[in-house]
């Protein structure tokens, strides 16, 4: 019998239904037992061109029946209520069997175990609720704040930041202290920066300061300040401690294939450069591949106090140049770079405000995008182009840039200059853009030594 249902029949129906339909007839039962079942084998019998509505008094509730004028159809009609009532008693039992059926495959489907799809979907809603990790860097120009939970391994989410230009280190190069409108504005941020912690509670976080209160004749006494008015303890880190932050969280951007790499962190006081060689194998920890680093003593903010930032001629950025080539001309990597460099499996990773201007003002942002620029490559022909054009700009066109903008108008040729000593030094095709740095290194290194990637690869593989 074709079924012409277009949608699921249930287990008691399809036995109804295969009942009902033996022998090509349709059997007429109380619907209030059966359900609307019966009502479809009435219809297809119908449709068939059979009489077969049911005999009144054939079940309990119906009235009596009609007694008939002929006598010779009595025992003919005798033999057809037999049939009807074992054919009834047939059916009626096929319904409590599928009944008893159904009611066993619902136990047994509640007392199955739960299946992995199901049990990671229990365990999604407490994804926000897993241990977070906090990184805090406060440098000469930038405050700067992550929260963070451990996602995959080797990667995280980021739940909560914060960022703001506090120029904590302006004045520093001239007056060798950190000024109190410096201080006011850099308090108020961490301020801001301890009510979000406060409020995530992380398992564990760091909290760094760094040239800036390195250098400043103050910077001690400003520690204590913060850690009274804030509650926060700050860590005055030292450079090779900054410059392996700055490998590690930007460990993701090294290219496939690569075998060294130039990584360098153009600050505000301070400019950290790390020689990577990958050339015979590679760990998960990039940072355990520097085979050499300097920190030279200069900004972006120093540099535009030294030279100016308002107004700079092409004359007055060539000498900012040299300046900081002379700097590096005084470091020795002991060519640990120079064949790698010269096979052409070479080349620079920057991270710093300077690059990430460089690369939103090539791609022509009216708004700075992150996820843009975050891991773009610029060949050298284009930051060539880019310098050029910020050269050619006044301190008004910078600042009317929304890529730019009034915050670093006056600081990002002096950025420029420092990184054209830089591939004037380690000369290379390519340049891979890093929005990121020493927050993203110390959430890595904190997450490695806790384990969090570990547990979680035990519970994916235990549920």
């Amino acid at each position: 019998m074709e079924n012409h249902d277009h949608g699921e029949v249930s287990p008691v129906e399809k036995v109804v239904r295969d009942a009902a339909s033996d022998g090509g007839t349709t059997l007429g039962f109380d619907d209030r037992s059966a359900g609307p079942s019966a009502r479809t084998g009435e219809a297809s019998a119908s449709s068939a061109g059979a009489s077969l509505r049911p005999e009144a008094g054939a079940f309990p509730d119906d009235p009596a029946p009609r007694e008939e004028s002929s006598s010779q159809d009595g025992p003919a009609r005798k033999r057809k209520r037999r049939k009807r009532r074992k054919r009834r008693a047939f059916v009626r039992g096929a319904v409590d069997e599928a009944a008893g059926a159904q009611e066993a495959v619902a136990q047994q489907d509640a007392t199955k175990p739960q299946r992995p799809q199901q049990a990671r979907r229990r365990e999604a809603p407490q994804e926000s609720q897993r241990a977070s990790y906090a990184a805090l860097d406060l440098g000469t120009n930038n405050c700067r704040l992550l929260v963070a939970v451990p996602t995959r391994p080797g990667h995280f989410r980021v739940v909560d930041a914060f960022s703001r230009i506090v120029r904590l280190g302006e004045g520093l190069s001239l007056e060798g202290r950190l000024s109190d409108a410096a201080m006011d504005r850099a308090v108020a941020a961490l301020g801001v920066c301890a009510d979000k912690l406060g409020h995530r509670k992380p398992k564990r976080m760091r909290l760094i300061a760094t040239e800036a209160c390195r250098s400043a004749q103050n910077g001690a006494a400003f520690i204590e300040r913060v850690k009274r008015e804030t509650g926060l303890t700050l860590e005055i880190i030292d450079r090779q401690t900054e410059a392996r932050l700055a490998v590690a969280g930007c460990s993701t951007l090294v290219e496939r294939g690569t075998e060294g790499v130039v990584l360098f962190d153009i600050g505000g006081g301070s400019s950290e450069i790390a020689l990577v060689d990958i050339s015979r194998h590679r760990t998960p920890r990039l940072a355990d591949h520097i085979v050499a680093w300097t920190s030279l003593p200069v900004g972006v903010v120093s540099l535009a106090e030294r030279f100016g930032g308002h107004h700079v001629t092409r004359e007055s950025f060539s000498a900012m140049v040299d300046a900081v080539s002379e700097m590096l001309d005084r470091f020795d990597d002991g060519g640990r770079l120079s064949k790698i460099a010269a096979n052409g499996r070479f080349h620079l990773i920057g991270t710093s405000g300077t690059v990430t201007t460089l690369a939103g003002v090539h791609l022509g942002l009216a708004r700075y995008d992150r996820r843009q620029v975050d891991g773009l490559w610029m060949e050298r022909d284009n930051v060539d182009r880019m310098i050029d054009t910020l050269l050619s700009w006044d301190f008004e066109q910078r600042k009317a840039n929304p890529c730019i903008g009034a915050d670093r108008a006056d600081l990002v040729l002096g950025g420029c200059a420092i990184l054209e000593a830089i591939r004037r030094r380690w000369p290379s095709q390519r340049l891979r853009v890093a929005d990121r740095g020493l927050r993203e290194g110390m959430l890595n290194e904190m997450m490695a030594a806790d384990g969090a990637w570990r547990r979680r690869r035990r519970t994916g593989r235990g549920v």
